[in-house]
């Protein structure tokens, strides 16, 4: 018990001091800077109380829970030897935690109330709703696409960087062609895949994946499947933009 405890103690003033740089920068611009006092000191505190215990427990939580999952699942893909079903899984995967993203939610919801108010959709609940699910399962259908490329990747040890930067050259091209009103939200889309919920799974699925396999590192080959969920996103939105 006293164990756990001190674990558990240690682990929540790790996170006051990953905290600490930001506290201390808006503070330092609120009271410095803007000369003004800090409004609703009391509900500051108190939120800033609850993020701290929120993070320590995420963070626990990807600790024993997450990432050995992850590692456990790959582990035995990779002893089944199925090709078909380990792609599938890694698809599902990233499918089924982008479309729970809680950022890709909120980017999607407003990037359809700006669609709606910029006359490129109808004004209608409707239509922001249709317009925002699209989006959403763009941008999903586009991560399971990247964590499968990945996984051959690691299969087949090639060299991440020619793939991410063939990627990127076709992100450049499409830039060109791509309605300048998507533009911005496929960029973005790329950053908001990579949040809370894929980034533990996806990187316990490289891992475990290339421990299990003779001849790769998992240093070298176990990342760089975050880099693809990132990419795609970017290509398959502005498509997205360029259908609608």
């Amino acid at each position: 018990m006293k164990t756990r405890l001190g674990t558990f103690l240690y682990s929540f003033r790790e996170t006051i001091q990953d905290l600490a740089p930001i506290i201390l920068v808006i503070g330092f611009f609120q009271l410095i800077i803007l000369r003004q006092p800090i409004p609703d000191i009391e509900k500051l505190l108190v939120g800033t109380l609850l993020v701290v215990i929120g993070l320590n427990f995420f963070m626990r939580g990807l600790e024993m829970a997450l990432f050995p999952i992850g590692e456990s699942i790959a582990h035995a893909f990779a002893r089944k030897g199925s090709l078909f079903w380990l792609l599938a899984f890694a698809f599902a995967l990233g499918f089924g935690t982008t479309v729970a993203e809680p950022a890709l939610i909120a980017v999607a919801a407003e990037a359809a109330n700006i669609a709606a108010e910029g006359g490129m959709i109808a004004n209608s609940e409707l239509a922001r709703t249709d317009y925002a699910t699209g989006l959403r399962l763009t941008v999903a259908i586009s991560v399971g696409i990247a964590i499968m490329i990945g996984v051959i990747r690691i299969l087949r040890g090639w060299p991440i960087h020619y793939l991410i930067i063939g990627g990127y050259l076709g992100v450049v091209i499409m830039t060109i062609f791509a309605p300048e009103e998507i533009i911005g939200i496929a960029y973005d889309s790329g950053g908001v895949t990579t949040s809370t919920v894929t980034v533990p799974l996806v990187t316990a699925l490289g891992i475990g994946l290339a421990s299990s396999i003779k001849g790769r590192n998992p240093m070298i080959d176990g990342f760089g499947l975050i880099a693809f969920a990132s990419l795609t996103p970017i290509i398959f939105v502005m498509g997205y933009g360029m259908i609608i």
